[in-house]
């Protein structure tokens, strides 16, 4: 029988992209939908109230949109009233069981890597001949991508901690976490409540692909009860994923797991960088635990390239490289992205997100020839660099618009530069405080490096 919401009373709460998708899919299924958003300026076709307009006892059930505080009035309101509380990922998997229930479910999630990884998995998975995208927190929401009249072979999630927090019903063929480190402690309000909100992804799977490299994955996965598969930079054991010589390899989906089979050669991964390497084995355990083949897989490899603003290179002359990795939105990502290169000009700042930047800077200060600073954070990050490498230059940056910012940022950097240096965006922080996104920011650097460097109009 077809899943009905017929006359329930459902108060969204965000009325951004994920929250929309709901209201449609809800509203079709024959809810009566009210929305709410602390921005004035949202938009929608159902009605918007603002949270200061709202009773929640109006309401038979609430949506919380990814991003809203568990300590917001509203939610605390309507915990106290026993109003049930729900979330897009697991009203998307209670659709799936009526519109498609044959589809398969991957999930990944991590700090840093996970809209590359999951876009690879989904390459991998339409090379074996399967109908798959990727969606979630990357593409469309997980509702819209269920709720379609063709349906999908497999759905591959990229889930946010915030995400994760809410969900509690989707279930996954496998999942992967990549790594784990420091990220939105200001939302969560600890790295340990940050981990098991990551964690969580495990209590609805019953294989994981982990990343063996990443202590805090190896330790904190340690009693878990499930298939356990690892994978690393290192030569794998049976049963695990990793790296023979110059070849990416298998040694756990495979008949005998003495015996390896081959993913693709190393040079095969473009960019041919650590963390890109280490993606490229998630994914292809992900798109093993569903059956792809090896030969499949290597063709996927062979052709994927990293979307925009991910160790992106925006120009390259005199031996010099500008590379945007605006996407590199906290110390982790930043620090792959930093370790990738020999002599960087670093380009860093903005909204911290409560992440510490010691261990960032301590680990990478030898490949930093000069730091140059932006935004509400960098004092953070600056003072990092007096602890742990005092004698980097440091230039902080500051002007009217984003468009001037980002050229006095270039023309900074051009005066560091020399042959073999990479100018490097990978600022470690969030953009919203000087940038509309981490996009706008990689857009502003590529077009002010055009200007600047390459003196194109």
């Amino acid at each position: 029988m077809p899943i009905s919401f017929s006359d329930q009373k459902i108060l969204i709460l965000g009325a951004g992209v994920t929250g929309n998708s709901v209201a449609a899919a809800l509203s079709k299924r024959g809810a009566v939908i009210t929305l709410t958003d602390e921005n004035p300026k949202a938009r929608s076709e159902f009605p918007i109230l603002q949270p200061s307009e709202i009773s929640v006892n109006h309401f038979d059930s609430i949506v919380v949109s990814p991003g809203w505080r568990q300590e917001h009035p509203l939610i605390a309101a309507a915990q106290k009233a026993g109003i049930t509380l729900l979330n897009e990922v697991d009203l998307a998997w209670q659709i799936r069981a009526d519109v498609a229930p044959n589809q398969k479910w991957l999930a990944l999630t991590g700090t840093n890597g996970k809209t590359t990884t999951v876009e690879m998995v989904a390459a991998m998975l339409r090379s074996g001949g399967l109908k798959a995208t990727a969606c979630g927190n990357v593409g469309d929401t997980v509702i819209d991508a269920v709720d379609r009249a063709e349906a999908f072979d497999v759905l591959v999630l990229e889930l946010s901690s915030f995400q994760l927090h809410w969900s509690t019903a989707a279930e996954f063929v496998a999942c992967a976490i990549l790594n784990i480190a420091d990220d939105h402690i200001d939302w969560h309000g600890s790295f340990d409540s940050y981990a098991q909100a990551k964690l969580s992804i495990l209590d609805r799977s019953s294989a994981a692909i982990l990343n063996g490299d990443d202590g805090e994955i190896v330790k904190r996965t340690m009693y878990w009860q499930g298939r356990k598969v690892f994978y690393s930079l290192d030569t794998p054991g049976p049963g695990e994923i990793g790296l023979v010589e110059e070849l990416l390899v298998d040694r756990a989906f495979v008949l005998d797991p003495q015996e390896a089979a081959m993913f693709a050669e190393l040079t095969e991964v473009m960019p041919t960088i650590p963390h890109n390497v280490s993606n490229a084995l998630a994914a292809a355990g992900l798109a093993r635990a569903v059956g792809v083949s090896h030969e499949a897989i290597r063709q996927a490899i062979t052709q994927f390239r990293p979307g925009k603003h991910r160790i992106e290179t925006v120009y390259e002359a005199d031996s010099i490289s500008w590379i945007d990795d605006s996407k590199a939105t906290n110390p982790h990502a930043a620090t792959a992205s930093l370790m990738s290169f020999e002599s960087v000009i670093w380009i860093a700042g903005g909204l911290a997100k409560g992440a510490s930047m010691d261990s960032l800077v301590e680990r990478s200060s030898k490949r930093i020839k000069a730091a140059i600073l932006i935004g509400s954070d960098r004092a953070l990050i600056e003072a990092a660099l007096i602890k742990f490498s005092p004698q980097t230059p440091r230039v902080l940056i500051d002007a009217d618009s984003p468009a001037a910012l980002m050229e006095k940022i270039v023309e900074a950097a051009l005066g560091f530069a020399a042959s073999g240096d990479t100018v490097l965006l990978a600022p470690a922080c969030a953009s919203m405080d000087q940038f509309l996104s981490y996009a706008d920011r990689g857009d502003r650097f590529a077009a002010a490096v055009k200007k600047v460097v390459a003196h194109e109009k």
